[in-house]
């Protein structure tokens, strides 16, 4: 090649330094070092977060007169995770790569910027500020008529609104869920006063409850005109048009479900209740309660995925290519949008009045996950070795279906994670299942060898599927998980895009996430190690802090796609949910699972406000499914009041009826080696030395199953 030029990033580890050669060597993923040169021009540039603060403690500002010789030896340690963008030349038999901005993760020690205890509690707030504001302008206290008059679905770059006027119910709901967690880590009044809001305004206008009042569906959404607006029944989707797909119904209950958790609010467990009796009564393929002979409903098991709105059945020839159709959103897509909120929060049942319907409603939560996540381990993998991904649609009879529409035989890599990600959840949440069955009084051995053999089952899946993705789904030279594939790549390599190399925000979550739960359940440093190169991607290139937003859809390289819809903050395929999803669930996580090894703060709170009229005596309050004896509760504060005695391996908290209605704040610690740490370790244990490691993408295969 005798000119050649390109714009590229790379991740890596350094292995060595040369200050006065003013050029140091990174190690990627590959296993391929990088030498890269630095220059007067080149800019080190310390990690910010979506608020665009400057964190650099470096003492850049005191450097003046230093020389790039310099600067490289401040910056640039061996043994650091570093990514460059810079310009890679090749000509006359030389090929060099001279940064333009060399960023760096960590401060003046060892520690990951993300790591720090306060990184995701900033980056959700101003989420969280940015999309109340952008909705809102400068109101702190919300009700019906604001969302009614304001609330959008579509918003351009800068979160103002658009020329649609549409309002999705289930874009709606995932900003409830954001709100919610939003305040779950922090206690803003402000996001409980807006999740509240967006909940009743959700129920008053999108819910369609049956003539007998045991199901519940929720309408597509509604669209203002001039004089009033539109009700809009089905889906508008063009991949669902005119039915009543089984994915947004389930998003609709993600919002709510997560208001739940900190409410306790018995009209919306009653919505969620009607709305899971749909999913059983209508979308499940089971014999029972239908005509002897029906031919759609056989006992397959499983979820349809689409209903025909006219006929409420999965079997009309108007539903087309969804006719009699599962796939991984009508199966899988349960656990991550409301079960597990549910279930933490309904497991094990609540103290109360009443509770008749909570009852039925935990016992049929608890078939689904056991169902759903059975299902998946069973249908899902390729029964061809050869093929790593997952299929993700199938027919009535669980037979792949490799013709529908745009995805063929193609992998969303993300889903692979997300499965990952969620069946280790299953699999925690068996294990606490296990206990439970273990410590009760008359000891159920059957029902704790059951949930064992569930438990491995999921995690043997997780972590298969995680092994592969770290080889396939991850960039392996700048890190960050890309979009579509081929599941039987035709071009002779292990890897073929479907379109491009392109990766989106929501698919970066499911990585991270995906990487942060196993390492916390196996120990292995390696998910670490994946999981800190995709915060650091995640970090850097898809926070835009000119807007404190989030960019949907970047390239290889980490630049902002922004042509056509791509460049909107919201719209049907993004709302206010995975990017805060990824900053509750990130924080959690790193507390509980990372802190040990990053020599950080392993406490965390959680916020409650449990309604005055709940009818409920008790809370329960576990953050997420997290391994048998990993977290304990350190401290519980209700309206101010610290409380003197609890049990802190209980997380179903006890109220007093004079106790409803004001705020509950929990207080959470790890346990190490399976003990507590119940106060705070004044010194800090003394800090492994982090050596380069030549990762090559195929050394995660070592303890595969």
């Amino acid at each position: 090649m005798k000119c050649f030029t390109q714009s590229l990033t790379v991740m890596g580890h350094v292995v060595d330094v040369d200050p006065a050669g003013l050029r140091f060597t990174i190690r990627c993923r590959t296993g391929d070092a990088w030498e890269v040169n630095v220059g007067p021009n080149t800019d080190f540039r310390v990690l910010t977060n979506v608020d665009g603060l400057n964190r650099d403690r470096l003492g850049k500002s005191e450097m003046e007169g230093f020389t790039p010789s310099d600067q490289l030896g401040w910056y640039v340690k061996p043994g650091r995770l570093i990514a460059v963008y810079g310009v890679q030349v090749r000509g006359d038999g030389l090929d060099r790569f001279e940064a333009v901005v060399v960023h760096l993760l960590h401060t003046n020690d060892d520690a990951y910027l993300f790591e720090d205890t306060h990184w995701w509690l900033s980056q959700v707030a101003r989420l969280a500020d940015q999309w109340l504001e952008g909705l809102f302008d400068s109101r702190r206290n919300y009700n019906t008529d604001d969302f009614a008059a304001l609330y959008r679905t579509n918003l351009n770059i800068y979160g103002q609104q658009t020329d649609d006027t549409t309002q999705e119910c289930a874009t709606l709901s995932r900003l409830i869920y954001g709100l919610s967690s939003a305040f779950l880590l922090t206690g803003s009044e402000r996001y409980y006063l807006a999740a509240k809001a967006g909940v009743d305004y959700q129920r008053q206008t999108f819910r369609n409850l049956s003539h007998d009042g045991r199901y519940c569906f929720w309408a597509f959404g509604r669209r203002k005109i001039k004089e009033g607006s539109i009700f809009i029944e089905p889906s508008q989707n063009p991949d669902d048009l005119n039915s009543i797909p089984l994915y947004e119904q389930i998003y609709a209950l993600a919002g709510m479900a997560q208001f739940y958790r900190i409410s306790l609010d018995y009209e919306v467990l009653e919505d969620l209740r009607r709305t899971v009796n749909a999913f059983h009564d209508f979308y499940l393929d089971k014999k029972e309660d239908h005509k002897e002979g029906d031919p759609a409903f056989q006992g397959r098991r499983g979820y349809f995925s689409h209903l025909d709105y006219a006929t409420m059945r999965p079997d009309t020839d108007h539903l087309g290519q969804n006719k009699l159709r599962k796939n991984w959103n009508s199966v899988g897509d349960h656990i991550p949008a409301y079960l597990v909120n549910l279930l933490a929060a309904l497991e094990p049942l609540p103290e109360g009045r009443n509770l008749d319907g909570v009852r039925q409603l935990r016992e049929r939560c608890l078939w689904m996950i056991k169902e759903c996540s059975e299902l998946i381990c069973t249908n899902f993998p390729d029964p061809d070795p050869h093929v790593p991904f997952v299929n993700e649609r199938f027919d009535a009879n669980w037979i792949p279906d490799h013709d529908w529409s745009w995805q063929k035989n193609r992998a969303i890599c993300g889903h692979n994670m997300k499965i990952a990600w969620n069946l280790t959840r299953c699999a925690n949440f068996f294990l606490l299942q296990k206990k439970r069955c273990e410590s009760q009084q008359e000891r159920d051995s059957a029902g704790a060898a059951d949930y064992e053999r569930r438990a491995a089952e999921c995690l043997a899946l997780a972590i298969k599927l995680a092994d592969h993705m770290a080889d396939l789904a991850v960039d392996q030279v700048r890190s960050g998980v890309f979009d579509a594939v081929e599941r039987n790549p035709t071009n002779g390599l292990p890897l073929q895009f479907s379109w491009s190399n392109t990766k989106d925000f929501w698919q970066q979550e499911q990585g991270i996430l995906a990487y942060l739960i196993l390492h916390g359940h196996t120990g292995k440093p390696d998910y670490l190690e994946l999981a800190r190169e995709l915060e650091a991607f995640w970090n850097l290139f898809f926070l835009d802090r000119d807007r404190r937003g989030v960019f949907f859809r970047v390239n290889a390289d980490g630049v902002p796609v922004i042509d056509g819809n791509y460049a909107n903050k919201a719209g049907h395929a993004v709302a206010g949910y995975h990017s805060f999803e990824l900053n509750y669930l990130a924080h959690l996580y790193t507390r509980a699972y990372v802190s040990g090894q990053s020599n950080t703060d392993d406490r965390f709170c959680l916020y409650f406000k449990p309604a005055a009229d709940c009818g409920q005596r008790s809370i329960n309050v576990l953050p997420d499914f997290f391994p048998p004896g990993s977290v304990r509760i350190s401290g519980i504060t209700v309206n101010s009041m610290r409380r003197p005695n609890f049990d802190p391996d209980n997380f179903q908290i006890p109220l007093s009826e004079k106790e409803l209605g004001g705020d509950l704040i929990v207080e959470f610690c790890t346990c190490k080696g399976g003990h507590a740490a119940p106060v705070r370790i004044e010194e800090a244990p003394p800090k492994s030395e982090e050596k380069p490691r030549p990762m090559s993408g195929r050394a995660h295969k070592a303890g595969r199953q």
